[in-house]
């Protein structure tokens, strides 16, 4: 009886480590039948192919894909149409592999690279996770060099990520909380090996998604296709996200899975933002992370009924400009890693992060005028906002636009731009 293959089969090519390419059959990882039901899947969009092309499509070595042709010729669900390389056939299915293709799309409806296993995709992400690069505090500084915080609040945000911890972060509306949590994941400088999909015997669980995850330089011949090399993937959720998002999603048309933002973001950043401001009750949320925040695993749910166990490695971080108390507990807090109150700038801070975002746009603040912004805050009992600035100067610029004039910074135009924003008092 043969052992089963090392889910963590990897190997270093040029100072680089990945998934090795498969050897054979079972160095995949994955039933042989589920190979060659998806390579009849293949063959079934197009009236004749060959193992090459089936080769480039499942991401296989093509002495692997020749192995599957072999045994489908023999056993009737392919014809073979005549040579197409050294290792290869020109081939179409027979009227006996069209139907099995057919049955196999009622049960799962995925045509693409091969999965891996589950195995393979967890001893993936915690070997990862364990054998993440330290993050330089250097890193970190350059990643927020365009925010005006406190160095309190750089200290933390960077023990976060130094730490791999989660942040929560609160305080009043403008001041930055979204953008300091985006902000950071240019401290994240590794890059993270995903596989297009994993599976269960013929169910599909899709990973890879085009519209969160950069792809990093062209694909290498030197590791396993089915995996991909990306940049530290970031997820932005909002009000939007429901429980049934940190699931997984079944498609009836497609008849495959698609991975949860929490699957996604792993070897990332996943943002809660609005946090609090969802369409169910906050302590419902909260009691869903306790479990992945607590032992780093997450229990998701097929439609069958079964469950299973998947890794969650991600830096998870909660913006609110609601009062904490009132959408968190104590049993979640003191799971959080780190928290951070970004306040409202002090003057001294709001005239930097007004300098700066003029400077920005090629114009020097008088500071004469900056120090009446100021004064109007004041005399108006106004709170400032790190936005606010930015909020202004926009509007300037919209004046200068409307005027067919350069970009000015006046008594004159801060009034139109104040009025326009905060509007008239009554």
């Amino acid at each position: 009886m043969t052992s089963p293959p090392d889910p963590l089969f990897r190997t270093e090519q040029n100072g680089e480590e990945g998934p090795a390419i498969p050897r054979s059959i079972a160095e995949t990882g994955i039933d042989r039948q589920v190979l060659e039901t998806l390579l009849l899947k293949h063959s079934m969009v197009s009236a004749q192919t060959s193992t090459e092309e089936c080769s480039e499509k499942m991401c296989l070595p093509v002495t692997l894909v020749a192995q599957l042709v072999e045994q489908l010729r023999v056993d009737s669900m392919i014809e073979i149409l005549g040579s197409s390389g050294p290792l290869g056939f020109r081939f179409t299915l027979s009227a006996r592999g069209r139907d099995q293709a057919q049955r196999a799309m009622e049960i799962s409806g995925y045509i693409g690279p091969a999965p891996v296993s589950l195995e393979a995709y967890t001893a993936w992400v915690e070997h990862q996770a364990a054998n993440r690069p330290a993050v330089d505090p250097s890193t970190i500084a350059e990643s927020l060099r365009g925010m005006t915080l406190t160095d309190e609040a750089r200290m933390l945000a960077g023990l976060a990520v130094t730490g791999n911890r989660s942040l929560f972060v609160y305080g009043p509306a403008g001041n930055g909380k979204t953008s300091i949590c985006l902000n950071l994941r240019q401290a994240l400088t590794s890059t993270v090996w995903i596989p297009s999909c994993f599976a269960l015997e013929h169910q599909v669980i899709r990973v890879f998604d085009r519209q969160v995850h950069e792809v990093c330089d062209a694909a290498t011949t030197d590791f396993d296709r089915r995996w991909i090399r990306i940049k530290p993937p970031l997820v932005v959720v909002g009000g939007e996200l429901q429980l049934d998002d940190l699931d997984l999603s079944w498609s009836p048309s497609a008849k495959f899975y698609e991975a949860p933002v929490q699957l996604k973001s792993n070897g990332g950043i996943l943002l809660i933002d609005d946090f609090g401001r969802q369409r169910m009750d906050p302590h419902e949320l909260l009691n869903r992370w306790i479990v992945p925040m607590e032992y780093h695993i997450d229990y998701l749910k097929l439609q069958t009924g079964q469950k299973i166990c998947v890794p969650v490695r991600n830096l998870l971080m909660f913006a609110t400009n609601l009062d904490p108390k009132q959408v968190t507990d104590p049993a979640f807090l003191r799971r959080m890693g780190y928290r951070l109150n970004l306040t409202s700038p002090s003057p001294e801070q709001y005239a930097t992060i007004f300098r700066n975002y003029a400077g920005r746009h090629g114009v020097t603040v008088d500071e004469q005028v900056l120090q009446g912004i100021l004064q109007r805050y004041e005399t108006e009992n106004r709170e400032r906002r790190c936005s606010e600035p930015r909020d202004l100067i926009e509007r300037m610029r919209d004046l200068s636009r409307y005027r067919n004039d350069a970009l000015e910074i006046s008594q004159q135009s801060v009034d139109i731009a104040w009025r326009g924003f905060f509007g008239v008092d009554e």
